[in-house]
Formats: C-alpha cells, sequence, structure tokens
C-alpha cells in the first residue's frame, strides 16, 4: 500500500529543467520540501538545481539527478515533461517508481493544434501513465492548467486544481503538493476523470489567444470549504 505525503517527503520533478518544472520545483523548495530535480541527463538537472538554490536562497534542499536516479530516491514523483517525451521518460523510470506515486502534470497537446483537445488511445496521458507503469504505481493527473508564468511568481493564483488519480491515498498526497505551492485542490474523482481536466488546457489555450491573456484558469464555486491540510 501506497504511503501518504508527510511534510518530510522528497519530491521528485522529473522532467524539472523545463518551465513548469522549475516553476513547481521552486513552490514546494521554497514550503521547505525536499526535491530533486530530474532530467535526462545529471548535468542539465544540476544546472538547473543550482539556478533554482541561487533564486530561493536560505535553506533551499535542491538537488539534481538523473530522471531514474530522482526516482529511486523520492518518496513521490511528479512528471512535467512534453507529451513527446512521456512514453519514453515513463518507461525509463517503470522499474524505479513502483511501489509509490506519481503525478502526471504532462498534456497530450499536439502542435500545430494546440487549441483542439487530442487525447491519446488510452484516453488521457494519466491513463496512458497507468498503462506503461502497471498496477505497481498509483497515478494522479495535476496541475494541468496552472500557467508556469505564475508559478514562478510570489503571488497568489487565481487558479484551482483538479486532482485525478487511482485512490484516494494517491489523490490526497497531491492534495498536499497542491496546498504546499499555495494553490486550492479539489478532488476530481478517479483517474478515468483526467480527460476531462486535461482537455481543458486546450481550451484555456485558445481563450488566451482569443482575448489576448496568457494565465487563464478554472475557479470552483459553490462546492463548500473544505480544504486539504499538509501533515
Amino acid at each position: 500500500m501506497m504511503n501518504e505525503l508527510s511534510f518530510g517527503s522528497t519530491i521528485a520533478v522529473l522532467g524539472g529543467t523545463g518551465r513548469e518544472g522549475k516553476g513547481l520545483a521552486y513552490r514546494w523548495a521554497k514550503a521547505g520540501c525536499q526535491i530533486i530535480i530530474g532530467s535526462r541527463t545529471s548535468e542539465k538537472a544540476q544546472a538547473a538545481a543550482k539556478e533554482m538554490s541561487e533564486l530561493i536562497g536560505g535553506e533551499a534542499r535542491i538537488e539534481g539527478l538523473s530522471n531514474v536516479e530522482a526516482a529511486l530516491k523520492a518518496d513521490i514523483a511528479v512528471l512535467t515533461v512534453p507529451y513527446t517525451a512521456h512514453r519514453e521518460t515513463l518507461e525509463n523510470v517503470k522499474t524505479a517508481l513502483q511501489g509509490k506515486i506519481l503525478v502526471d502534470v504532462t498534456v497530450p497537446l499536439v502542435p500545430p493544434k494546440v487549441t483542439v483537445v487530442q487525447m491519446p488511445a488510452a484516453g488521457s496521458a494519466g491513463l496512458e501513465a497507468r498503462q506503461i507503469l502497471g498496477a505497481g504505481v498509483e497515478v494522479v493527473s495535476a496541475f494541468q492548467n496552472i500557467s508556469y508564468e505564475h508559478l514562478l511568481n510570489d503571488e497568489p493564483i487565481e487558479c484551482d486544481v483538479l486532482v485525478c488519480g487511482t485512490s484516494k491515498i494517491a489523490r490526497n498526497a497531491a492534495l498536499k503538493l497542491v496546498a504546499a505551492a499555495g494553490l486550492t485542490g479539489w478532488d476530481a474523482g478517479p483517474l478515468e476523470n483526467s480527460v476531462v481536466t486535461e482537455g481543458l488546457t486546450s481550451v484555456l489555450i485558445g481563450i488566451n489567444k482569443l482575448y489576448g491573456g496568457t494565465r487563464a484558469g478554472i475557479r470552483i464555486t459553490g462546492a463548500g470549504n473544505s480544504k486539504p491540510s499538509i501533515s
């Protein structure tokens, strides 16, 4: 059985040298979490970790390793790669992730029509991850609708995070990550629902293009006031 996330857990951000990965790592490191930035090469990961440490300063706990090494050391992993690298990355870290939780941030965007929802045969990137990794890994789909431009700024983010996953334990772990990043998260049910949450990204990109913005997001209203807490 998977363990729930605790505040002292080590978070590996696989493919964490990109903008979304850096943004999430920045938020979690500022909250005091132990962060491992993963990349195809440890050199690239170490450079990103150094950049983030200098940006945060103080007692930031960030290191850089290869994706496989990061997955092995992590209590929970977060995948932030483009969809073109999704399958290859998952196949490389499959063994290292067994018995753990993976939070998949990937959106199956297919250029040039990124404003059109185009889901893979599995139904969503999250469901595809589940197929590749097998039953030994709990998979959560989350954070797809948060602009990286928000994450690297110390500002309130007026956008909620919908969390879909293979179990309540896995979703609760991801909700604690959401809270640690200073965001509001909602349990959006089983992983099958990720077809909707991932597809929203293309809708938001289209809204940004149509109205000249860069930070379109979503808010949940009228659903009550119960929020997850970090233990």
